[in-house]
């Protein structure tokens, strides 16, 4: 065994809560609590294997104590461990091996008066040209096609852990001449980005294509550390898992009518859907029921109200959403 010394380890918990509120998917963004980090970040915590007996254990913790939320529904994401996206100042403190969540709750279950230092944040304020609801975001034509372009010009060091130059990296996480765009690829736009040295993140992280530039464009809101790389991960579990699990009730109340349904799938895909073949793919797969009652609550005729049919999670394979948008 070589005689070097280790370099300290540090396992990071950091939670992606989504909620849904006013037809806009929000994330958690808790403070950094001594008010000396001016970014926004997601809750986080070191695992302590003494004081937590699991890694998620400890991340529920550091949840409840920083917002004041009980987490219910989470499963684990990615894990990263590359060096420098966890910036200590001075890089002098353990290597960071970060481990994120994600977690779905709504946005009544924050007490305020627990959680004076968290709220609940689009999250599209971090992600500007992951929204096509209405249109294709304007930010893509008008700063970062044009900037990726110009960065897939520049001559490549070739690398034997890219099967893609930067070219076929653009083409395919941002769209050619057809247009095409897979709304599952958030990590892989942030990552790309990152790559370009398009966005604040890598300038703080000394990344040399960042610092070589005079002046970054302003790509959505940066966040502390690695957390808008793991917040990436969290949307595109998430707009994946729509397709095969009927995840979306999660964050509906006990009663909503299809309207309320097909706005918050279209808030999270970032996709318009067209309002008759949605109800029909969710009529085909019999993910709801009506309550028999009806809503007041639309501004204009009264709506009926449905539930969702919890004996579908007997079925197998369990019914999702599989839908496309414009």
């Amino acid at each position: 065994m070589s005689d070097k010394p280790l370099t300290p380890i540090e396992i990071g918990l950091t939670a992606a809560i989504v909620a849904i509120e006013a037809n806009e998917p929000r994330i958690l963004v808790a403070s950094a609590g001594a008010g000396t980090e001016p970014r926004a970040g997601l809750p986080f915590g070191p695992f302590d294997p003494v004081a937590h007996r699991t890694l998620e254990i400890g991340l529920r913790e550091w949840v409840e104590e920083q917002t004041g939320l009980s987490l219910g529904y989470i499963e684990q994401l990615y894990s990263f461990g590359d060096r420098g996206r966890h910036a200590h100042p001075g890089d002098t403190g353990p290597h960071v091996v970060s481990v994120g969540y994600l977690a779905l709750t709504r946005t009544d279950g924050l007490d305020e008066r627990q959680a004076a230092s968290a709220a609940f944040e689009p999250w599209y304020r971090y992600f500007p040209w992951e929204d096509w609801r209405n249109e294709r975001p304007a930010i893509l034509d008008a700063q970062i096609v044009p900037a990726l372009t110009e960065w897939s010009k520049q001559t490549e060091t070739p690398s034997i852990t890219r099967a893609l130059g930067r070219r076929e990296r653009v083409l395919l996480y941002f769209g050619g001449e057809d247009g095409h765009w897979d709304e599952e690829r958030v990590l892989d736009r942030y990552e790309l980005l990152y790559d370009a040295g398009l966005i604040e993140e890598a300038r703080r992280d000394g990344r040399p294509a960042a610092l070589a530039r005079r002046k970054l464009p302003a790509l959505g809101e940066p966040m502390r550390f690695d957390h808008r790389r793991i917040l990436a991960t969290a949307i595109a579990r998430l707009r994946a898992k729509l397709k095969y699990r009927p995840v979306v009730f999660e964050l509906l109340p006990g009663e909503f009518t299809l309207t309320d349904l097909q706005r918050t799938v279209e808030a999270i895909s970032g996709r318009h859907l067209h309002k008759q073949n949605f109800r029909r793919l969710v009529e085909a797969g019999a993910l709801v029921e009506p309550t028999g009652e009806m809503s007041t609550q639309t501004g204009g005729r009264p709506a009926a109200l449905f539930r969702f049919r919890r004996s579908v999670l007997q079925e197998r394979p369990a019914p999702g959403l599989r839908v496309r948008g414009r």
